[in-house]
């Protein structure tokens, strides 16, 4: 992985791409205190024919509750079970937005399910189990073998991304920012 052909641009798009967010959520991040992700992680077995997991758990995005510096990092916890290997995407993302700044991500899951379907089943099994409970705050994310983390680090930046516009509104609106 680190040879003199390694390209960590190309391998970050490949990762980023191939994990999707099969039931995507609307609400937005709060702009101050703690905000909770709840998603279903779905992951494609190792090999072919062999069951797929499916794991429960949740994002907990905590913002400062006063300003710090801009050059802040953000915490990334218990996204990868080999943060080492995966510090480089953590980097490689970081590097081209200020939208993480001042974040602690912390992420918890449950114990992997493991279940004898396809993804696809999977996804629509679980669709039309979140529709019947009519429960909008759950997403479903699905990830090949090895990239759950990439998976779940994936749907919480849109989250941070989307809700940006908002939050900074919201910062204006109380003083904290200068109005244009």
């Amino acid at each position: 992985m680190n040879g003199p052909e390694f390209n960590p641009e190309a391998y970050f798009r490949a990762a980023w791409e191939s994990v999707q967010i099969a039931r995507p959520v609307e609400y937005t991040l709060f702009t101050f205190g703690e905000s909770e992700l709840p998603y279903l992680l779905v992951i494609d077995s190792e090999q072919p024919r062999q069951p797929v997991s499916v794991t429960k758990g949740e994002v907990k995005i905590a913002r400062p509750l006063i300003v710090t510096p801009q050059t802040d990092r953000p915490e990334f916890r218990h996204f990868f079970d080999d943060a080492d290997s995966f510090e480089g995407m953590i980097d490689f993302l970081l590097a081209r937005t200020a939208a993480f700044r001042n974040l602690r991500l912390d992420n918890h899951q449950n114990r992997p399910e493991l279940i004898s379907d396809n993804v696809e089943e999977i996804v629509a099994r679980l669709n039309r189990k979140l529709d019947d409970q009519e429960e909008d705050r759950v997403a479903i994310l699905t990830a090949p073998y090895g990239l759950g983390g990439v998976a779940v680090l994936k749907y919480a930046a849109e989250r941070v991304f989307q809700s940006a516009p908002g939050n900074i509104q919201e910062l204006r609106e109380r003083g904290f920012l200068p109005r244009i």
